[in-house]
C-alpha cells in the first residue's frame, strides 16, 4: 500500500516513518511512503502557499493552487488518480471503520491542511474529508501519522500476529478487555486466577464479558451499535445486575 503525504513540513514524518512496525513494514515492501513538499508547487518566486482570508478574519488560509500543482505532480508519477484525503476539522470522524475501507485502496493521498484552514475550493478536487477528533491541532501533519498508523496495522502482513488487530479495541464497537503479564502478583494486586486456569473456554467467555463490561462502564455510547449475540446478552444482564442497575 502507498501512503503520500502533501505537507509544508515534510520533516514531520522523518522519524515516526522510520520507527517500529511502519520501518519493518516498509523495509519487507509492505508499504511505501511518497512524501511530498506543496511549497515546491507554488507559482511565485516566494513560494507563497497561504493568503488572507477574503471578508476578512484572523489567520491565513491555504491557497489552492500550490496543492492542485502537488496533486496533479502525484497523479503524473504514479500513472492514475490515488484516493485524495483532506484531513480538516470539518470532515467526517475517523473510526476504526474509516480506517478498514482505507485499508483495503491500494495508494491514499493525505493532504495536510495548515494555518486557518484550506481554501474551500478544494473540496471540488478531493475524494474524501476526515477529522481524527474534536479538537484543533496546528496543522494535519499530526492528524495523518494517526491515520498512517491505524490503516497500516491492518494492511496484510504489516503485523506478524493478525489475530492482534481482529482482538483489539473497536473492531465490533466494544473496547478491548484487560490484559495482563508478569508478575502474577505487584502491591497486592493479582491477576485474575481464570486466566491462570488454561482453561481456553473459560478464559474466552471472561474476555469476552469484561470486553462488554468496559464498554458499558468507560464507553455506554459504543453499547448503541453493538450486535450482541444470545451469550453477550446474558453477560449484558449479569454486568448489570453486578452493577446493581
Amino acid at each position: 500500500m502507498i501512503f503520500t503525504i502533501l505537507t509544508l513540513f515534510p520533516s514531520l514524518f522523518e522519524s515516526p516513518l522510520n520507527e517500529s512496525l511502519i520501518k519493518k513494514a516498509r523495509d519487507r515492501g509492505i508499504l511505501d511512503f511518497n512524501i511530498v513538499n506543496v511549497r515546491d508547487f507554488a507559482l511565485d518566486q516566494h513560494k507563497t502557499c497561504d493568503d488572507y482570508p477574503f471578508g476578512g478574519g484572523a489567520g491565513m488560509v491555504m491557497k489552492v493552487e500550490p496543492i492542485l500543482g502537488a496533486m496533479r505532480h502525484v497523479e503524473q508519477q504514479m500513472g492514475g488518480r490515488p484516493h485524495f484525503t483532506l484531513l480538516t476539522p470539518h470532515g467526517r470522524l475517523f473510526s476504526q471503520d474509516v480506517a478498514s475501507g482505507m485499508a483495503r485502496r491500494n495508494h491514499v493521498v493525505l493532504i495536510c491542511g495548515r494555518y486557518e484552514g484550506v481554501d474551500e475550493r478544494i473540496s471540488s478536487y478531493i475524494d474524501d474529508e476526515i477529522s481524527i477528533g474534536d479538537y484543533v491541532l496546528s496543522g494535519g501533519e499530526a492528524a495523518a501519522l494517526v491515520v498512517i498508523d491505524a490503516v497500516a496495522r491492518l494492511v496484510p502482513g504489516v503485523i506478524g500476529n493478525e489475530q492482534s488487530s481482529m482482538d483489539e479495541s473497536f473492531r465490533e464497537s466494544l473496547l478491548e478487555y484487560p490484559q495482563y503479564t508478569r508478575p502474577q502478583c505487584i502491591n497486592d494486586l493479582e491477576v485474575p486466577s481464570v486466566l491462570l486456569s488454561g482453561n481456553h473456554e473459560e478464559i474466552r467467555r471472561w474476555r469476552r464479558k469484561e470486553s462488554i463490561r468496559r464498554t458499558i462502564l468507560r464507553r455506554p455510547d459504543l453499547m448503541d451499535r453493538f450486535t450482541a449475540s444470545q451469550e453477550d446478552r446474558r453477560f449484558i444482564r449479569e454486568i448489570m445486575e453486578e452493577l446493581g442497575e
